[in-house]
C-alpha cells in the first residue's frame, strides 16, 4: 500500500511550529509495511486542500490529512471535505456526549461552538477520538482511502494507533515482520560498502533500511509476504548475511533506540550503571535516563570537566594527569574505575575528549575522544577520532560510549 501525508496549517508554513506529525506517521506507517511516497504541507484554505487531494500520485491507496478540525473559523478541513464528497453534515449525539464528559473532567462546560465538532459528514466512517473533541473521518473514493485527523499530536497518535491501524490491518492481506539491528561508530557510507556484497543475496521479500542518527546507524530489515513462517526464515537468513559482512560491529536491538536496549539488558541481568563525563558534560547520563524505567539501573553521573574535579571526585592521579593529559587512556581508565567505586555500580562509563573547535594538537587533534568502561571483571578503553564539529563530536562520543557499554554488558553472564 502506498500512502501520502498532508499536514494542514499556516503555522507550519510560516515556521511557527515544527511538523512532528508527519515524521511520526511516516515511521508508524513504515512499520506496518505502508510506503509513504510524499509528505506535503499546505495552507488552511479550501483550494489548497482540494488541490492536494486531487493530485495524489497514481496508485496511492491512502491519504492522511492532519489539522483543520477545530471549532474556529480557520478550521476548514471538515467543511471542505463535506463539499468535496457531495455530502452533508449530520449531528452525532454520541460524539456530543463524549465532548460534554470531556469538559466535565476539566470542571468546565462546553460552549455552543463546541457542538460544531459533533457534526460529521454523512458519508464518512467516523474514527472516535477518545482523547479529544474532534473525531477522525475516513472517506473512500474507489481504491483511495482519505483520512482526516486532528492536528494535535497526542490526539492524532491515539486515533492512528487505536482506530486507523486496526482497520487498515484488516484490509491489508499480507504479513509484515521487522527486525532492527544497530551499529555504533561506523559511518553510513562505510556500512553501505560493507553490506553491498551481501545485499543482493537477501530474499525478495526482505528490504533493508538505514536509519542514521549521530554516532550510530540502525539497520531495519522488513519482510512482507503471505506466510509468517517464511518471512521469519527470510529475516533470519538476512541477519546471518549482515553478521557475515559486519562482524562484531553488528548488535541486536529493537526498533527502539540504543538506550532502551541498554535498559533491557541491564534489567535482565540485574546490573547497575553510572557515568564519569568530561567532554560530554552529562550527555551520556541524559540519554540513559531518557529510557522509561531507568531508575532501576542508573545510579548517577559525575561531570568532571576540570582537573580538580577529576582528582577530588574520581581519584585521578595528579602526576599522571599532568604527564599524560586529561585526554588519554590512563586518565579515562582511572575515571571509569573511580566512578565505579564512587557510585557503587556494576558498570561505569568514562569519557574525556577534545570536542573543539579549539584545544587540538598534532598528537590529539580536535575530535579525539578516549572512552572507558569499567566492570566487575575488567576495564577497557578505546580511542576514537571523530571530526571538527563540536556538537557532532559530543553526540558521537555519547553513542560510541553506549556501544562499548552494550558489548561489555552483553558479555556479562546472567545471574
Amino acid at each position: 500500500m502506498k500512502a501520502e501525508i498532508i499536514t494542514i496549517g499556516d503555522e507550519i508554513l510560516i515556521g511557527q511550529i515544527v511538523d512532528t506529525n508527519s515524521a511520526w506517521l511516516g515511521q508508524v506507517l513504515g512499520e506496518e509495511g505502508i510506503e509513504v511516497t510524499r509528505i506535503n504541507s499546505i495552507s488552511d484554505t479550501a483550494e489548497a486542500i482540494i488541490d492536494a487531494v486531487d493530485h495524489v500520485y497514481p496508485n496511492t491507496e491512502l491519504v492522511i490529512l492532519t489539522g483543520g478540525l477545530g471549532p474556529t473559523k480557520d478550521d476548514l478541513t471538515k467543511q471542505t471535505l463535506t463539499k468535496y464528497f457531495n455530502t452533508e453534515l449530520v449531528f452525532r449525539e454520541d460524539i456530543w456526549q463524549h465532548i460534554v464528559e470531556l469538559f466535565a473532567g476539566f470542571g468546565r462546560l462546553p460552549v455552543d461552538r463546541n457542538k460544531l465538532q459533533a457534526l460529521v459528514p454523512a458519508s464518512c466512517e467516523v474514527l472516535f477520538n477518545h482523547k479529544g473533541t474532534a473525531p477522525g473521518m475516513l472517506f473512500r473514493k474507489g481504491n483511495l482511502r482519505i483520512v482526516s485527523l486532528p492536528g494535535v499530536p497526542y490526539e492524532m497518535k491515539a486515533l492512528v494507533s487505536d482506530e486507523l491501524l486496526p482497520l487498515l490491518r484488516e484490509e491489508i492481506n499480507y504479513q509484515i515482520l521487522h527486525k532492527t539491528l544497530f551499529v555504533v561508530g561506523v559511518p553510513e557510507s562505510v556500512l553501505a560498502d560493507k553490506i553491498e556484497p551481501v545485499d543482493d543475496q537477501f530474499a525478495a521479500s526482505v528490504k533493508l533500511a538505514y536509519l542514521p542518527r549521530p554516532g550510530m546507524v540502525r539497520l531495519r530489515l522488513t519482510a512482507r509476504g503471505k506466510k509468517e513462517d517464511d518471512l521469519s526464515a527470510d529475516i533470519g537468513a538476512a541477519t546471518v548475511l549482515l553478521r557475515t559482512a559486519l562482524g562484531d560491529d553488528l548488535m541486536d536491538g529493537s526498533s527502539q533506540p540504543i538506550e532502551h536496549y541498554i535498559g533491557t539488558l541491564l534489567k535482565k541481568k540485574g546490573l547497575t550503571v553510572g557515568t564519569a563525563e568530561s567532554c560530554t558534560g552529562g550527555g551520556i547520563g541524559a540519554v540513559l535516563v531518557s529510557a522509561p524505567g531507568s531508575s532501576s539501573y542508573f545510579e548517577g553521573s559525575i561531570v568532571a570537566y576540570s582537573y580538580g574535579i577529576k582528582e577530588t571526585m574520581l581519584g585521578v592521579d595528579h602526576q599522571v594527569l599532568v604527564k599524560k593529559g586529561a585526554v588519554s587512556e590512563e586518565i579515562v581508565r582511572q575515571m571509569s574505575e573511580g566512578a565505579r567505586e564512587k557510585l557503587g555500580v556494576d558498570f561505569s562509563i568514562a569519557v574525556s575528549g577534545i570536542a573543539g573547535p579549539g584545544g587540538g594538537t598534532e598528537d590529539k587533534p580536535v575530535g579525539t575522544s578516549w572512552i572507558s568502561v569499567a566492570g566487575p571483571y575488567r576495564t577497557i578503553a578505546e580511542k576514537f577520532v571523530f571530526g571538527k564539529v563540536r556538537e557532532r563530536n559530543i553526540q558521537k562520543t555519547i553513542f560510541a560510549a553506549l556501544n562499548l557499554l552494550v558489548k561489555e554488558v552483553e558479555d556479562y553472564p546472567l545471574g
